[in-house]
């Protein structure tokens, strides 16, 4: 198990890189998270949804994403509250405080979907979530320790030089957790170092001194992993590139499935422009571009209050393309109805009116994989669907979309240039991409993006079997 000093040092993209590793010497590996807090979900084949790292991690091994490879995942619908979902399947929405009472029942699938894995596998990397020292919410705790100690799996921990104070995270870490705990931990690993590694040596005996704990590795940083998939959406922050087309993306406060963006992010003659509260959309941008959200009215009114509403509407008086994918979507409607209460208290909001159809929120969840092609010029795509809510109106006479059962899916304005779908992951396809690339006068990039995960996948094992004690992880693991 992978665990960390603190969120972001790492963990996804190294148990990534050490499946991709120990698959490729032969072992049927599979990842696991206990439990994950993401809006970046990810449908596995038989209609459940889990973190979208552990779909990343998934490929990497080489194998299909399983609901059992996240059992719990929170999704924040607000600052102190989330949806649940368990094995793939929402069961419920819980206060931040009320969750600590609800850890001890979830367990049980914790470890029978981690024994699942267990069984059909010769090795399962586990993922840690946040920090292994908060201790207090140690009571109760699936994700970490808690998890560690209840199904005896031995323990790594993972500091983060790049941030600073890495020695005292890992051995301040040792200090606070229970003896108990610590006794789990088999050895520790110093992420994202920069520069020559010998000035560190020294830094790594103290911390192996005052911990008693073996180290396994000190990993250079690894750039290209930005070419990832990035689990929070501060993640696919970059430098704008020249003379390329510009795609705006407001960050709303419950943005969902933004890995929508990555493959745009990858052409080099793209510049996905995140723009943070506080700041107008660029009048500059050829593409305004809504993502998915939890919570489609709370973040609706939050870009009004903003106003981006004012400058979407600009965008499109000067001719601007939009596109909206799920959530958003919804946003581009006229009307947005909440009559049972989803989001909040039941009730109907104005949307931006971009698109003539409304939009009525339902409780049963649309999950499910999506294929068909674009209309009217038949492009193929592939993608995936996960929603709430029923959208109808005039302007869906004009589907974007029609996938392979018959359906059609989305709506497109008169003179085409405002679009909705509710199909993800459309910007992953091939021809799709190009395909919007095209209209907004950009030429793909000259290496496919499924091609570029790959590559860097195996760039990342590679990097890690030359800086990783990957033998004597094996050796570890029970």
């Amino acid at each position: 198990m992978i665990q960390g000093t603190g969120s972001d040092v790492g963990k996804s993209l190294i148990v990534a890189g050490l499946a991709r590793a120990f698959a490729r010497r032969g072992l049927r590996v599979r990842p696991f998270k206990p439990q994950n807090m993401s809006n970046n979900a990810a449908v596995t084949a038989d209609g459940g949804e889990i973190g979208r790292a552990q779909a990343l991690q998934a490929r990497a091994a080489g194998v299909a994403p399983s609901v059992h490879m996240n059992p719990v995942l929170l999704k924040p619908q607000s600052e102190i509250g989330s949806q649940v979902v368990v094995q793939g399947r929402m069961v419920g929405t819980v206060r931040a405080r009320e969750y600590q009472d609800w850890k001890p029942r979830l367990l049980a699938s914790v470890v029978e979907s981690f024994g699942r894995l267990r069984s059909e596998s010769d090795l399962v990397l586990v993922e840690g979530a946040g920090s292994a020292s908060e201790v207090n919410l140690r009571r109760g705790d699936i994700a970490n320790m808690g998890f560690a100690r209840a199904t005896g799996t031995p323990v790594i921990l993972l500091g983060d030089i790049d941030r600073g104070g890495v020695i005292a995270s890992l051995v301040g870490t040792k200090a606070v957790i229970d003896p108990e705990d610590a006794a789990m931990v088999r050895g520790f690993l110093v992420n994202r170092f920069r520069g020559d590694p010998a000035l560190f040596a020294d830094g790594m005996s103290l911390i192996a001194a005052r911990t008693g704990w073996e180290a396994l590795g000190l990993i250079p940083h690894f750039p290209e992993a930005a070419q990832l998939p990035a689990e929070d959406i501060l993640g696919l922050r970059g430098a704008e590139k020249p003379g390329a087309k510009v795609v705006a993306v407001p960050v709303l406060p419950r943005i969902a499935n933004f890995d929508d963006l990555d493959p745009l992010r990858a052409e080099p003659g793209v510049s996905v422009v995140l723009v943070e509260p506080g700041r107008p959309i660029p009048a500059e941008a050829d593409l305004v571009l809504l993502p998915g959200s939890k919570t489609t009215i709370p973040d609706l009114a939050f870009l009004r209050q903003q106003g981006w509403d004012i400058d979407i509407l600009a965008h499109r008086r000067r001719g601007g393309r939009v596109l909206g994918l799920c959530g958003g979507y919804q946003m581009l409607g006229t009307i947005l109805s909440d009559p049972q209460g989803i989001e909040g208290p039941p009730g109907t909001v104005a949307g931006l009116g971009l698109l003539d159809v409304e939009t009525v929120l339902t409780a049963e969840k649309r999950l499910a994989a999506a294929s068909g092609v674009s209309l009217p010029d038949g492009t193929p795509f592939t993608g995936y669907e996960m929603h709430v809510g029923e959208t109808d109106g005039p302007d869906c006479a004009r589907p974007l979309l029609r996938l392979a059962d018959g359906r059609r899916d989305g709506a497109v304005s008169a003179d085409g240039l405002v679009s909705g779908t509710y199909v993800h992951g459309l910007f992953s396809d091939e021809g799709q991409r190009a395909l919007w690339l095209s209209r907004l006068g950009a030429a793909p990039g000259p290496e496919a993006y499924e091609a570029v995960i790959e590559r860097v996948l195996d760039g990342l094992a590679d990097h890690l079997e030359a800086h990783v004690d990957c033998d004597r992880l094996l050796a570890l693991a029970e």
